[in-house]
């Protein structure tokens, strides 16, 4: 008989995919069958409709998937009696692997109707929602692969998961109170309701509780109780970096905050990240919760069990928002198991709330600002990754390692490349563990077996090392380049651009700090065409955090290395007493402990320390923020737009960064109003880096600037030169799911990687 195969290719498994099939076949009056093949489904359809079918279908589709592509065949075979979903089958070929996906809106009202039988179940999911990456061992998607296959189901919920008539249809993680995972207080007495309900009276009474979620652990607090988070902040040592908020729900949210249109949206839609926003004034969220930040991180519960904080049947009245941040040492990876709980956060929390749901691979929250009326990627992770995103045409399989900050690595079959969840910091050695874990589980998924392994060129780095270990031919990108290559990954541009490579540091081709760079770039090969003004870097890792010691080696340069005249620079601007000058000086005069830099974050971090917005930050960014802040109120207050720079220092673009430092500074030592000073210096560098690129394009004849690069964070300067690049005629590429910063460092190694491989197109 005549039958028509479909395979359909993108993220059509842990989605509801198959159910769908088959319900949507039955409504044509079709037989045949659906099935799991690893890297697609395969659909047979035998009748009549099979034609409209496949119109439908695409149409139709579960909210929650992702169509990439369609292959439809005609072929003779037997006739088939009815319609099945029928045993997955491996096959290889490309992978797509679904994030972890929040509760939808039909299993919330289920979980607090009390005649539903799953009414308050913290673990309750449907096809269209619930974990997936962070329980699965392997692909196809099927229950045996996944770490519910410790939770046989009871008779009602395989009754549910073989009835096409119903929502949970095949769907793998299904479970209910009698035959899920619990929760339990760890090393404590109470599980289930008693577990829960002491959870939410700790938490009332002030107290810090550490509760395992989808992808780790969080610590968690009444937000709006300001003793409990400065007592959280004492224990984890964090004295003013933001903690991420959890609103009990979007009515809430506008209460304490600004929320733009589209905002609604993204807040509630099933990806769930942290997504900045304004604080209102009579904001009621406790002052620590982001001391000093104009913005506070929100999001709304995306599991179950996190909404049971929020909303349960005992007499506990909760906060409206909770401090919900990465349960982790500093510099640790975020908790995974009990026994990570146990060995970390006794320090840091008063209890426990745990449960026997494994975790596989680690998920944190992802967070987003908002840019142009879209988000714009902060840290991809839950929700987004490992989504792949398609790049050229290209054959091979790589991996590309990632930086030393704001890890995440990727692995590339193809045209297909995979950013992995975030997995952060590499300077502790068990996040260098996570990172192998991570990798080994996330190459068998995608059932990928690289051919080469790309990392940056830095000689020191960890991630340098763990490339070296693997036993591949290694590919070294430098830095600022793979900065660049990743945002012409994400935009799927091929073609040579200017590149506009600015962030905190990374390792030079000639054994220099770089950061603040204009490159011209293709996916092959770059040239280093302009800069800003070297700098003598002063202090070795301390200079990272420490924004007077810049600023103080910046003026000495400037007055020509005149220690007296230098002195009175530094005491009008109070950077620092006179002992620490004088080690300033023998360092700078003896070239210790120094480096020659042209890091763009650094001189942010200097002029915040000259302006007396932070001079020594306590988290990376601090001072960077603190300056686009000041900047940013005095462009909501003020009409007055002051200038810093003569147009002949235009002429010199970012090289001229030494001409704005010093008018900087002698309008501060003027007695200027520093926010002012702050927006001026804002304006100034996207000036200059706008005059940059219209001198390369005059030279080369680019028309295409790519912007990337942890300075890019910065909104206001983002804007400012977006803005005025395009007026003048450049096509401009910027990030918007992969972050700017380091978390986005391994898509561009391993684009370049992959030009290294035999492959079709590209630049």
């Amino acid at each position: 008989m005549k039958t028509t195969i479909m395979e359909v290719f993108g993220i059509v498994q842990g989605v509801g995919f198959r159910p769908f099939v088959s319900r949507l076949a039955n409504r044509f009056g079709l037989c045949g069958s659906v099935c799991n093949k690893g890297s697609y489904v395969e659909i047979i359809i035998q009748g009549e409709d099979c034609e409209a079918f496949c119109q439908a279908l695409p149409k139709e589709a579960p909210p929650r998937s992702a169509i990439l592509k369609i292959e439809t065949k005609t072929v003779d075979l037997p006739v088939y009696g009815d319609f099945q979903i029928i045993e997955s089958a491996r096959k290889k070929g490309e992978i797509f692997v679904s994030p972890d996906i929040a509760i939808c809106d039909d299993c919330k009202r289920e979980l607090f109707d009390p005649a539903n039988r799953r009414y308050l179940h913290p673990f309750i999911n449907c096809t269209a929602c619930g974990p997936r990456l962070t329980i699965l061992e392997s692909m196809p998607y099927d229950r045996e692969r996944t770490t519910m296959k410790d939770f046989p189901m009871c008779n009602p919920c395989h009754d549910e998961y073989v009835d096409p008539a119903t929502r949970r249809y095949d769907a793998q993680p299904v479970c209910c109170n009698d035959c899920g995972p619990s929760v339990y207080i760890m090393d404590g007495e109470e599980r289930g309701r008693a577990a829960i309900t002491k959870t939410r009276c700790l938490i009332a009474s002030g107290h810090i509780v550490a509760i395992k979620g989808i992808g780790g652990f969080h610590l968690c607090c009444d937000a709006t109780n300001e003793a409990a988070v400065s007592e959280l902040r004492r224990r984890k040592k964090r004295p003013v970096k933001p903690f991420a908020i959890m609103m009990r729900d979007l009515s809430a949210v506008h209460e304490e905050c600004y929320v733009l249109d589209g905002q609604d949206e993204l807040l509630d839609g099933h990806e769930k990240p942290i997504l900045l926003l304004e604080k209102k004034e009579d904001s009621m969220l406790a002052p620590s919760v982001a001391p000093g930040n104009p913005k506070v991180g929100v999001m709304l519960p995306y599991a179950p069990l996190q909404l049971l904080l929020f909303t349960y049947d005992d007499d506990v009245t909760m906060p409206k928002a909770l401090v919900m941040t990465s349960a982790n040492e500093s510099g640790a990876p975020i908790c995974r198991t009990d026994d990570d709980a146990r060995a970390e956060l006794s320090g840091l929390c008063d209890a426990v709330l745990s449960h026997n749901r494994r975790i596989l691979l680690r998920a944190d929250d992802s967070v987003t600002d908002w840019y142009d009326g879209g988000p714009y990627m902060i840290r991809r992770s839950r929700g987004y990754a490992p989504l792949p995103f398609f790049v050229g045409d290209f054959t091979g399989k790589v991996l590309a390692i990632g930086g030393e900050l704001k890890n995440t690595f990727c692995l590339s079959h193809n045209n297909l490349f995979y950013l992995s969840p975030y997995v952060g910091d590499m300077a502790d050695i068990r996040t260098v563990d996570a990172l192998k874990e991570s990798v080994a589980r996330m190459e068998g998924l995608l059932e990928m077996e690289p051919t080469v392994v790309a990392c940056d060129t830095h000689p020191r780095y960890n991630t340098v090392a763990v490339a070296h270990e693997l036993g591949l031919p290694v590919v070294a990108v430098q830095h600022h380049y793979a900065h660049v290559l990743s945002c012409m990954a994400e935009n799927n541009y091929l073609e040579p651009v200017i590149g506009l490579s600015f962030d905190g540091t990374g390792y030079g081709d000639d054994g220099t700090i770089w950061g603040g760079e204009a490159l011209v770039a293709s996916t092959t090969s770059y040239e280093r065409v302009s800069h800003i003004a070297p700098f003598l870097q002063l202090g070795g890792d301390a200079s990272s955090r420490e924004g007077w010691r810049i600023a103080v080696s910046m003026i000495y340069s400037l007055t020509g290395h005149d220690k007296e005249k230098t002195g009175e620079i530094v005491k009008a601007l109070g950077l620092c007493d006179e002992r620490n000058l004088a080690a300033q000086f023998f360092m700078a005069d003896n070239h210790i402990n120094g480096v020659m830099s042209t890091s763009a974050g650094r001189l942010f971090d200097a002029v915040s320390a000259a302006l007396g917005l932070c001079r020594q930050s306590t988290f990376e960014g601090e001072a960077a923020m603190t300056l686009q802040f000041a900047a940013e109120k005095w462009r909501k207050e003020q009409d007055q737009r002051p200038l810093l720079l003569p147009d002949d220092a235009l002429r010199k673009g970012i090289a001229a960064t030494d001409v704005l430092f010093r008018n900087l500074v002698r309008r501060a030592l003027r007695g200027d109003d520093r926010a002012g000073l702050a927006w001026a210096f804002h304006y100034e560098l996207s000036r200059l880096m706008i005059a940059t690129a219209e001198q390369v394009k005059e030279k080369t004849g680019l028309v295409t600037v790519a912007l990337s690069g942890g300075v890019f964070q910065n909104r206001l300067l983002l804007e400012m030169t977006d803005t005025g690049l395009q007026k003048r005629g450049f096509a401009v590429l910027r990030h918007h799911l992969v972050p700017p910063n380091d978390g986005g460092l391994a898509l561009g190694q391993a684009l370049y990687a992959a030009t290294r491989l035999p492959f079709k197109g590209g630049a």
